[in-house]
């Protein structure tokens, strides 16, 4: 009992220092902590200057894995803590790389309890760690540490990877356009499970994510429809093609060129590097007594081993080649794509593009499109743009209820509120679409749905609405319902199926049933279902 007592004090003190992120943690490379326990950037401007290009490189190539290629490519080392945690240099791995990335730490923040221990029995073997995502942190302190990046930045990196982890490899390929109604066919990628969607034209046209039904027999993980995604992602294609996208063009040459510089620098700062290491072996070698044979072999070797890490070195900034100067647009080349893009939606609409044409140009531009339906209003739709650039969009899509909308609760005391200071359907209607409301079905609010919520709360325009109507003869279909203790979409569900065959009043447009015994009997035993159909004339 006294053991548990002392782990459970220890433990709380653990998680009181975590909390305020005073908690001694080791360190990622480029982040060091002095006597006083203050955390800084590594004074080694190599080392420093090398996470900052790995971290650009990434965002611009949106893979880990290029990002080795291109620092292999360059014959460039990365920083990494050796044993007993100085600084080595080694080839970089897209495990290293990852870990740095996915490093919370290099955006300057304090995180415990980013794992946790899963036992699938009492052995020591069998327990692992897993990974837990960022909602999940148990402890997380912004703006602890020296930032090399901003948290907005590692939130998009980690979103990417994300990304990246169910890409092409282990999905079905994008196919060749179809005719089919859905333009992004091939393209949409579900951001649920990362799988690859399909085309569902039974009623509507629906994106919709099956596979792990059809694998594991779980539900689908989401439905959009998806005439609106196209519409989203047509907009943002015609964008692309903009006066103000072509202006981005410059700055990203702008880009490109700075990145080109600082791998120039980086490569110059590792040859100064190696030269040092080689000067220091060679002064450490001079200052040994010749008659120590063994410390004057072991210093001969490290001194030849840092010349021969040199000269391959110089060799390869020697053989090293320029990269290509990219080069901005043409003025005449820059004012044809500007009339390609004025023209191009004119022409969209038009008869002149088929379907197949129409998406054969959407893949011209646009590498993938990842939706997600966070809420039952709401998607959030990702475009990838050839390149890696990403273009992220918010898009309100139809549901079936006002329970259903995000903001339905608000909606429904603002209609009350402007209903009671006697404001027409119309004029509520009008200022609340101005103030972003919408009904269920419609991107605006329609005053049939501000009239419905006003009914419901028995606020009345005209007299006549304070009570049902009376028509002399017959049973509308609250009355009767009223009666018969169901509600009304009872009886117009099964004047939808045919189960109750009756026509509406040409006068009133209701319907109506026959004031009688006999009609509330057999209604009575069509619920009961003691017969299947009725009929009224």
């Amino acid at each position: 009992m006294e053991l548990h007592t002392i782990r459970a004090r220890l433990t709380a003190g653990i998680l009181n220092k975590a909390e305020r992120g005073e908690l001694a943690l080791s360190l990622p490379v480029g982040l060091v902590r002095d006597e006083l326990e203050v955390v800084h950037k590594d004074p080694n401007r190599e080392v420093t200057d090398r996470i900052d290009l790995i971290f650009q490189t990434f965002l611009r190539l949106k893979s880990a894995s290029k990002v080795v290629r291109k620092l292999n490519a360059e014959n460039l080392l990365i920083p990494r803590r050796g044993r007993w945690g100085e600084i080595v240099w080694r080839k970089p791995s897209v495990a290293a790389i990852l870990s740095l990335l996915k490093n919370p730490a290099y955006a300057g923040a304090f995180v415990y309890g980013r794992t946790r221990t899963i036992r699938t029995g009492p052995a020591p073997h069998q327990a692992h760690l897993k990974r837990l995502p960022i909602e999940e942190w148990k402890i997380r302190v912004n703006d602890k540490y020296p930032a090399y990046i901003s948290w907005s930045t590692y939130e998009e990196i980690q979103a990417q990877l994300q990304d990246n982890y169910a890409e092409y490899d282990r999905n079905k390929t994008r196919g060749i356009p179809r005719p089919g109604a859905a333009l992004l066919h091939g393209l949409v990628y579900c951001g649920e499970c990362g799988h690859k969607m399909v085309v569902q034209y039974k009623g509507s046209t629906r994106y919709i994510c099956n596979y792990l039904r059809q694998q594991y027999q779980v539900p689908v993980c989401q439905y959009i429809p998806a005439d609106g995604v196209d519409r989203y992602v047509v907009q943002a294609f015609f964008d692309a093609l903009s006066a103000v996208e072509l202006d981005a063009y410059t700055k990203a040459v702008k880009t490109i060129q700075e990145t080109d510089e600082t791998i120039e620098r980086a490569h110059q700062q590792q040859l100064e590097r190696l030269r040092y290491q080689a000067a220091l072996a060679e002064r450490q070698f001079n200052q040994v007594d010749p008659d120590n044979r063994l410390v004057a072999a072991e210093l001969e070797r490290r001194w030849e081993k840092a010349l021969g890490e040199l000269k391959q070195a110089e060799s390869s900034q020697a053989q090293r080649q320029t990269p290509d100067k990219v080069t901005l647009l043409e003025p005449e080349l820059k004012t044809a794509l500007m009339t390609m893009g004025q023209k191009l939606p004119q022409i969209w609409s038009s008869n002149v593009l088929t379907q197949v044409q129409r998406k054969a140009l959407l893949r011209c531009l646009i590498d993938k499109v990842v939706v997600h339906r966070l809420q039952r209003d709401h998607v959030r739709i990702r475009i990838i743009w050839k390149g890696g650039d990403n273009t992220n969009l918010s898009m309100p899509i139809p549901v079936g209820s006002l329970a259903e909308l995000t903001n339905g609760e608000e909606l429904e005391a603002r209609i009350v509120a402007l209903a009671g200071q006697g404001c027409s359907d119309e004029e509520v209607a009008e200022q609340l679409t101005a103030e972003g409301f919408r009904s269920p079905m419609r991107l605006t609010l329609l005053p049939s749905t501000v009239k419905r919520i006003r009914l419901e709360h028995r606020i009345f325009q005209q007299r006549s609405q304070s009570h049902p109507r009376q028509i002399e003869g017959y049973l509308t279909v609250p009355q009767i319902a009223k009666m018969l203790s169901l509600s009304k979409h009872w009886f117009y569900d099964r004047i939808h199926k045919g189960m109750i065959a009756i026509a509406r009043d040409e006068k009133t447009r209701l319907y109506l049933f026959p004031d009688e015994p006999n009609t509330l009997t057999q209604l009575q035993r069509l619920k009961a279902g003691h017969i299947k159909h009725l009929r009224f004339s």
